[in-house]
């Protein structure tokens, strides 16, 4: 297999890059149509904030062209070398299906994903990716945030957040099928005075404040190190930033963002070269976040696993670490031995590997129509929202800020299995681009958090934490 080659867009002099989290092995097939959303939503820009350029990580390479239609496990090891997974082996993976069969599916909930510019066939695409394997699709709402630019195929930065949405609504759809989806498409632009990440947190508050949204999923994050005044012991730059955060804790809604995918590092401001010491990325660093990291599944063609998951470490590895800019919150008290003094990353992670894959339907570049098999902690985020999209139906309400309630589980999950958390302890690690990161082990870990999930069990568990909170 050829090497990944990885592209990441430079940002904005004097700005923080800003990095969607999403690695593609793409595959086409001839085109077969297009969808559009509607526009519901559309406001400018209010926060005094130092410009972010918001962009998503372009990485990947085309394996093969023409794929019509997914292939089976051992065909993907045959061509690619990797494992490519369909959501119904995911959903055997964690599961998913008694929730199903008892009616959890989502119903009555809503999944808010935040991406730029969006993608002008995400409904048709979940449309095809639903049919091919016998989900019942839905209707994406798509909320334009700020003067969104027209599609235009040939924008490398449009082509990269096209395949981060699609990614983002298909994941989220797989898990918690009867969830609504809204899309909020932001106006990030390559012009002098746009910006990325204080427009994005402006939708999420105006999103929250309007009450929509029972749980915000975030494929994006910019490392601490490349705020302004960082260098200097000066966060506000990052703190100004939370009043999404802040708004959402007190309406309820729970805010994941992924964990990144460069291990125990990540990329610097201009995105040209990776940290050489351990570094952390907002907003997956933020107390009032959880972060969501990454493993790597090995599945059979029913969906069973042929060994225990392992931390996602191939072209990327999951993010993880200790924040440089956030004091070690309440809630991580009981795993102090381990995060230290600071905020510790990931808090559950769930599937990202690239060998292990997820297949996802895109047709928004006539260039490259088809099936294609996505990675990265872009792909566990979403799926997490679906997690907790369940949860809060099972608990009959918004279960908000599910930190406490997570680490409450995971205090009792050695000895209870009631609680649903699977311990990821096969003593692979996040090590990445020279820098050491950490090693899955017994309990907690900055590798994969607490760990990854049994749905069947751990969605009840969440539910009925969340409700005593």
């Amino acid at each position: 297999m050829h090497p990944v080659r990885r592209t990441w867009p430079r940002a904005a002099a004097a700005t923080a890059a800003a990095a969607g989290l999403a690695l593609t092995a793409m595959a086409a097939a001839p085109p077969t149509g297009t969808g559009t959303g509607i526009d519901t939503a559309s406001a400018p820009l209010t926060s005094a904030v130092p410009r972010t350029v918001a962009r998503p990580a372009i990485a990947g390479h085309q394996l093969i062209r023409s794929v019509g239609s997914p292939l089976s496990i051992e065909e993907c090891r045959t061509k690619w070398k990797i494992a490519c997974y369909t959501p119904l082996q995911y959903r055997a993976a964690y599961n998913l299906n008694p929730l199903y069969k008892a009616g959890i599916t989502g119903k009555g909930r809503t999944i808010v994903i935040v991406d730029s510019f969006g993608s002008p066939t995400v409904q048709h695409d979940l449309d095809v990716y639903s049919k091919q394997f016998g989900i019942p699709s839905t209707k994406v709402e798509v909320v334009k945030w700020g003067n969104v630019p027209a599609w235009d195929p040939k924008n490398a930065d449009m082509l990269g957040w096209a395949g981060e949405t699609a990614l983002d609504v298909e994941m989220a759809h797989a898990m918690a099928p009867d969830a609504k989806i809204v899309l909020v498409e932001t106006a990030v632009a390559e012009t002098e005075g746009t910006t990325g990440l204080p427009e994005m947190m402006d939708a999420e508050k105006s999103l929250i404040d309007r009450g929509i949204g029972d749980v915000i999923t975030q494929s994006f994050g910019a490392t601490e190190n490349t705020f302004p005044g960082f260098d200097k012991g000066d966060f506000s730059s990052i703190k100004n930033l939370r009043y999404a955060f802040e708004a959402a804790a007190r309406k309820h809604v729970t805010v994941l963002a992924s964990s990144g995918d460069g291990g125990a590092t990540d990329y610097n401001a201009d995105g040209s070269a990776y940290y050489d010491h351990p570094v952390n990325s907002w907003p997956s660093s933020d107390p009032l976040v959880t972060s969501i990291g990454g493993t790597q599944l090995h599945l059979d063609d029913a969906g069973k696993r042929t060994a225990p998951e392992s931390v996602y470490n191939d072209n990327g590895a999951g993010g993880g670490g200790q924040s440089h800019v956030f004091k070690r919150p309440a809630f991580q008290n009981g795993v102090k031995n381990i995060v230290g003094a600071q905020r510790g990353t990931p808090d559950i992670s769930m599937a990202a590997a690239v060998d292990g894959g997820a297949w996802i339907y895109t047709s928004y570049d006539p260039a490259a129509t088809g099936w294609d098999v996505s990675g990265g902690t872009s792909e566990s985020s979403p799926l997490f929202s679906g997690i907790v999209a369940l949860a809060d139906q099972a608990a009959g309400k918004r279960l908000g800020n599910i930190n406490e309630a997570l680490y409450q589980l995971y205090g009792r999950s050695a000895y209870d299995r009631s609680t649903g958390i699977v311990d990821v302890n096969d003593g692979t690690n996040n090590s990445y681009q020279g820098v050491t990161g950490y090693t899955a082990v017994n309990g907690y870990d900055m590798a994969t958090g607490v760990g990854t999930l049994d749905a069947a069990r751990f969605v009840p568990a969440l539910a009925r934490e969340g409700r005593r909170g």
